[in-house]
């Protein structure tokens, strides 16, 4: 199936599916959403960012660390979240919009995508990329870029698997003294380069 084929394909997909006997959702998150968004930020970043960030620190984040910051961010419509539930659990979510980089004026971005630690690796994350690209295309944006952290192989392979490309750029942060390195990923949803891509898994 062609990269655009896919596109199609996927819109007209209902948003609550069944994998293995269990029902998915996706659905886009509202303020109600904001304490269960952090409390999957949190609980994801304790999982997948050990070895990377600090331990201290991330023994000392809280669940609640991120609901400040999605309230504003949902209410002002300055990121579009959505959440993937399991049997009507929350388990996930994706969050992206206008870029934030002003280098990049006319290009989407997805901030973040997360999950509970004990749903990595069963193909809730691809569902999740697969919806926020589509949504993002649907809102006339061409190129898409996000930021990972260097050291996190897992999340390099993940998005390297769904065709985005590693690029030079890099951005750097410190916590607790320790110095970290985002790098930036890339890809053009109307590139035909692209139609070879596997990005939506059919």
């Amino acid at each position: 199936m062609s990269y655009n084929k896919g596109f199609a394909y996927f819109a007209k997909m209902k948003a609550v599916v069944c994998m293995k006997d269990k029902k998915m959702e996706i659905r886009k998150a509202s303020l109600d959403d904001v304490k269960k968004i952090s409390c999957i930020h949190a609980l994801s970043w304790k999982s997948a960012y050990k070895g990377i960030i600090p331990q201290t620190y991330l023994d000392e984040l809280k669940e609640d660390y991120w609901v400040s910051a999605f309230t504003t961010w949902i209410k002002d419509n300055i990121l579009t979240v959505q959440l993937i539930s399991e049997n009507g659990s929350a388990v996930g979510c994706v969050a992206y919009g206008k870029s934030r980089d002003n280098c990049l004026p006319d290009w989407g971005e997805i901030v973040s995508i997360y999950l509970l630690p004990e749903y990595f690796g069963k193909g809730y994350g691809s569902k999740l990329l697969n919806s926020a690209l589509l949504d993002l295309k649907q809102s006339g944006y061409q190129n898409i870029y996000l930021w990972v952290l260097k050291n996190n192989q897992r999340a390099r392979h993940f998005y390297e698997k769904y065709g985005l490309q590693c690029t030079t750029d890099e951005c750097v942060c410190e916590i607790m003294r320790k110095e970290l390195i985002d790098i930036r990923y890339i890809i053009s949803l109307t590139d035909p380069q692209n139609e070879h891509l596997n990005i939506f898994g059919y």
